[in-house]
């Protein structure tokens, strides 16, 4: 049996669409688990993410989420202090992608930093797992007045996918 090459053009097509399929359909669950709005409303998450956040966040972010003083005053070294996460800072006006981005990979000048920007903040990649990230996050949210968490959920779910 003889497969002409127009024949094998569009087998070959259709193997690639299926494939790209399943591709997509396999990988659906981790993209919107990964863009989805962390919800501060489970009190065992935010509890482990309170625990995750003074082992690994506090020292420099408050153990009150207050930050460090004279945030916004950029050091002898050029670099700004630690931003507080309470409702008093900006974590809040960040979709949740870029607040795992940052957590995940510290800082990347021109990607989630202008392109000048040096950072103290260092990539938990490798030492906190997506689950402790999402955890952190949610005991972050979890302090943030009704306001700060819609207009945050707001921002989170317009971003593009």
């Amino acid at each position: 049996m003889a497969i002409t090459v127009k024949k094998a053009g569009v087998i070959t097509g259709v193997l690639g669409l299926l494939a790209l399929g399943a591709g997509l359909f396999m990988n659906e669950p981790l993209m919107s688990s990964r863009s989805a709005f962390i919800d501060p409303s489970d009190r065992e998450h935010v509890a482990i993410g309170k625990k995750i956040y003074a082992n690994n966040c506090a020292s420099c972010h408050g153990a009150k989420l207050e930050g460090q003083p004279d945030w916004r005053i950029r050091q002898a070294n050029g670099r700004l202090p630690a931003p507080p996460h309470d409702e008093t800072g900006h974590t809040w006006h960040h979709p949740d992608a870029v607040l795992i981005d940052i957590t995940k990979n510290g800082l990347v000048p021109g990607v989630t930093a202008p392109s000048e920007y040096v950072s103290d903040m260092p990539a938990y990649g490798k030492l906190l797992t997506d689950h402790d990230i999402r955890a952190v996050l949610a005991y972050i949210k979890s302090s943030w007045p009704k306001q700060a968490l819609a207009a945050q959920k707001e921002i989170t779910q317009q971003r593009p996918q």
